[in-house]
């Protein structure tokens, strides 16, 4: 687990290496655990990915949620 994915919690907004089909770049996370839910910030519509598949496309944290 890198310091980037230590940091992750519910409620951040992330960028992902690839845009979804719609353009956007930006997804919210909203949940983690095996799995992660992002929610994308232009359609939104909830994507679900395995936790590897998940760290290995993560570039950046955004910004963090209200929750931290």
């Amino acid at each position: 687990m890198g310091r980037a994915e230590e940091k992750l919690a519910k409620g951040d907004f992330i960028k992902m290496k690839k845009p979804h089909p719609c353009g956007e770049n930006k997804w919210e996370i909203i949940r983690l655990g095996m799995d992660v839910k992002l929610k994308c910030q232009g359609c939104g519509r909830l994507v679900t990915l395995p936790r590897k598949k998940f760290t290995k496309n993560m570039t950046e944290l955004c910004s963090e949620g209200e929750n931290n």
